[in-house]
């Protein structure tokens, strides 16, 4: 097997949400109430939802395609970005250049829990807006290039049973997943082991789509001390992904709902090993506590249940036995600080061969796994010989993947009118 046989699936990637989205999916009385664009007097594009400024889109989120000394959380404006971050048809040429074949994207403007419509005070229009945001994902983001994205969507965490009524109506529409907070309840809201959120999780079931838990949202489960640098949640994030696996596991929650899937978007897998060794050690040795996981050990209910996700990992991927090499998925994370693009080929095949994977390992960790927890038909329509990285990067050769700096960006968008609205 080549570099160039590889077929790529990222199941972590980020979408920065252009300004005139809304426009085709709003009602007429409500359009005046959707979310803007407005451009403060420091020249910063910032997202107003019923008179409160929602996020900044940028800094960390959108650094690809910068030189890496201008990284950070300052914000900035649309026209600074590389355009795929939020035009889909530079998103999917970007992909090309990449060799991806598909792409599942998370939200930035609405955030991973839908946190910008849960924070608004009037919850009927922050419906509207959310199933607004959800039809736009589908229907415009996904539905512009089928078979490039796998559908993902965002449910109302401020009622529960709405949230089951809008996976049912995503269901309907394809989405195969849904965005979540890692850690509810250090977001104040009801933990997983609490059973408030069993009927949202069986509409899940009932739709057969996943729950995907990315990093970032719980990093107030960590107790930091003052004085302690942003390295610490950047480097701690895939420890929270085991507090997660935790509530989930011995909680109720996986025993009571043994068809539930659960993704661990950007938890890594390094971690898994010794997660295993210890909860099973734990099981077995404090069999006083009572557990029951159906006469399985908890390591083999994690694998039935869980898709570990990785962007790069050269421990994790030589201990892929230990972890389960069906387990494993693969992720670009496009276009924040931590993705790979557009050399992702290059740092897998490099890890891939440096673990001494075989061709038939490789294919389950870089798609196959992926599109058969996802239940996403990666062929429907790309022919298989057309989904490799070397197809596809044979389709970009006039991408331009030069890094570039925020005002050299600025220049180049404003003078052919890419990002300027």
């Amino acid at each position: 097997m080549r570099m160039e046989d590889m077929i790529l699936v990222s199941i972590d990637d980020h979408m920065i949400e252009p300004p005139d989205m809304y426009e085709n999916h709003v009602p007429a009385k409500w359009r005046d109430d959707a979310p803007k664009v407005v451009r403060n007097e420091q020249g910063v594009d910032e997202w107003v939802f019923q008179g409160q400024k929602t996020s900044t889109p940028f800094g960390m989120a959108a650094t690809v395609g910068w030189p890496r000394e201008q990284w950070g959380f300052n914000p900035g404006a649309y026209s600074e970005l590389r355009p795929g971050c939020f035009d889909v048809h530079e998103r999917v040429r970007d992909m090309n250049a990449n060799g991806v074949l598909a792409s599942m994207c998370f939200p930035t403007m609405a955030g991973f829990n839908a946190r910008t419509f849960h924070e608004s005070r009037d919850k009927e229009i922050a419906l509207v807006m959310l199933q607004a945001y959800n039809d736009w994902a589908i229907d415009e983001w996904c539905g512009t290039y089928p078979g490039r994205f796998i559908p993902l969507g965002i449910v109302p965490m401020w009622d529960v049973d709405l949230a089951v009524q809008e996976i049912h109506r995503l269901g309907k529409k394809g989405c195969r997943s849904i965005s979540f907070l890692e850690t509810p309840h250090v977001q104040g809201f009801p933990s997983f082991l609490s059973g408030y959120w069993d009927p949202m999780l069986k509409a899940l079931c009932d739709e057969n789509m996943v729950l995907s838990l990315h990093i970032g949202a719980g990093f107030d489960v960590i107790k930091r001390a003052p004085e302690a640098p942003i390295d610490h949640l950047m480097v701690l994030a895939c420890q929270i992904s085991a507090i997660t696996a935790q509530d989930l596991l011995f909680g109720p929650t996986l025993r009571q709902f043994p068809d539930l899937k659960v993704a661990l978007s950007e938890g890594g897998i390094g971690w898994i090993p010794f997660y295993f060794d210890r909860v099973d050690r734990h099981f077995q040795n404090q069999s006083w506590l009572g557990n029951d996981f159906g006469g399985k050990l908890p390591s083999e209910v994690f694998r039935d249940h869980v898709l570990a996700c990785y962007i790069t990992d050269p421990s994790g991927l030589l201990l892929r036995d230990r972890i389960g090499v069906d387990i494993i998925a693969w992720e670009c994370d496009y276009p924040h600080t931590d993705t790979t693009w557009p050399e992702s080929p290059e740092f897998a095949w490099k890890e891939l061969q440096d673990a001494d994977c075989s061709g038939a390992e490789i294919h389950k960790i870089t798609w196959q796994n992926a599109t058969r927890f996802f239940g996403w038909d990666p062929f429907e329509h790309t022919p298989r010989e057309q989904a490799t990285v070397g197809a596809l990067r044979g389709l970009a050769e006039d991408v331009d993947t030069t890094r570039m700096t925020r005002e050299e960006w600025k220049s180049r968008n404003e003078a052919t009118g890419i990002g300027v609205f």
